[in-house]
């Protein structure tokens, strides 16, 4: 006996699968955020600043001791806003305060971002820094300083714990970062991600703005991300590509992988139309060459027909052996080394608009090539 099975409700699971796979990245960490936590001091009370500044009196000359009231927004105002309220401080002699030094990142987050969580700051739970634990304090000294109160200026600051990106700055091919034309904040907002709301192309069209287009043949690692083939810290190739040509190139373009072969040599060569042996030959005409030899024909894969370049009247037949030459051989008119001449050079000899063009395969005019 057969149980039939109803499969009426098949159309509500798929209705629910993008809630699924909602629910299965947040719980997978996908969705990466810093939990912060607010640090409290329990039973202490505000004792007022001017308590404070009878112990530590080098705290006027930092950007906090200089706010106006209306800047708490309400909060309490002064040291204690971010350490705390006082009262067992003083009763303490020293302790019972909160210490940025020994809070978690987490928690130094917390009291700064009682203020600063808004513009470029509001990314801060879920930038890199945050998720890696790089506090506050590591980069800004709340006593001192300007207005931002970094400790160093970049990108000697950056360089404290990004130090394969200082080496990469010194490369042949560098962004002038060690020339000061730019900084580091240029291209990253330290409080979030890139600076920018867009992709990553748009934040280097920003100064780019050449490569932006639109074009009649584009080419794809334009369209969807630079550094596929660009290293924007730094690099040993010519124009921060983060490989030399054509290696480069045919890590997509693997038709390239032709110059692997060995060109064909007439010399060395024996092929047979029949009972008539031959390797190269010439004739008045394509036609000609056809008629003579019936067997090789122009739609043969294993034939190519060149003009002879020293008989403009002659047309130069080559042919791929079939028996006595590897698989790998191919016929190409400039001999053994042809087809490493042809694609072993630099691809910008030929393709010299990589990031896109109105002709096809991106020459520079055009030229006849195409895809």
């Amino acid at each position: 006996m057969f149980r039939k099975v109803s499969l009426s409700r098949a159309p509500w699971l798929v209705k629910l699968l993008p809630l699924l796979l909602i629910l299965g990245a947040c719980a997978t960490g996908a969705i990466r955020e810093k939990q912060l936590t607010m640090p409290v001091i329990d039973g202490a009370t505000s004792v007022g600043q001017e308590v404070c500044v009878e112990c530590h009196e080098g705290v006027k000359a930092g950007v906090h001791s200089r706010l106006a009231d209306f800047e708490y927004m309400g909060g309490t105002a002064g040291c204690e806003a971010c350490h705390g309220g006082g009262s067992l401080h003083v009763d303490s002699d020293g302790d019972q305060i909160l210490k940025f030094g020994d809070l978690l990142p987490e928690e130094s987050a917390a009291v700064c971002a009682k203020c600063h969580s808004d513009g470029k700051l509001m990314d801060w739970t879920h930038s890199e820094h945050a998720i890696t634990d790089v506090a506050c304090t590591d980069c800004h000294s709340v006593h001192s300083g300007g207005k931002t109160a970094l400790k160093q200026q970049e990108p000697d600051l950056c360089y404290t714990c990004h130090q394969e990106q200082q080496a990469q700055a010194n490369f042949p091919s560098h962004h002038p970062i060690k020339e000061g034309k730019m900084s580091c904040s240029d291209c990253h907002n330290p409080h979030g991600d890139l600076a920018t709301d867009e992709r990553t192309t748009d934040l280097c069209l920003g100064c780019h703005t050449r490569y932006q287009g639109p074009f009649v043949f584009g080419h794809a690692p334009v369209e969807d991300d630079c550094t596929i083939c660009h290293n924007p810290h730094g690099s040993v190739a010519n124009n921060l590509l983060v490989q030399n040509e054509p290696f480069l190139c045919m890590q997509c373009h693997e038709g390239h992988f032709h110059m692997l072969r060995k060109g064909f040599d007439p010399a060395t060569a024996n092929f047979n139309d029949g009972d008539k042996p031959w390797g190269k030959q010439s004739y008045a005409t394509a036609a000609d060459a056809k008629a003579d030899l019936p067997g090789i024909t122009a739609d043969n894969p294993d034939v190519r027909f060149f003009l002879n370049q020293d008989y403009p009247d002659q047309w130069t037949i080559y042919a791929r052996s079939t028996a006595n030459t590897a698989a790998t051989t191919a016929a190409n008119p400039h001999g053994a080394e042809g087809w490493q001449m042809s694609f072993g050079t630099k691809c910008t000899t030929c393709h010299q608009v990589v990031h896109g063009s109105d002709s096809p395969s991106q020459p520079l005019n055009g030229g006849g090539l195409t895809r």
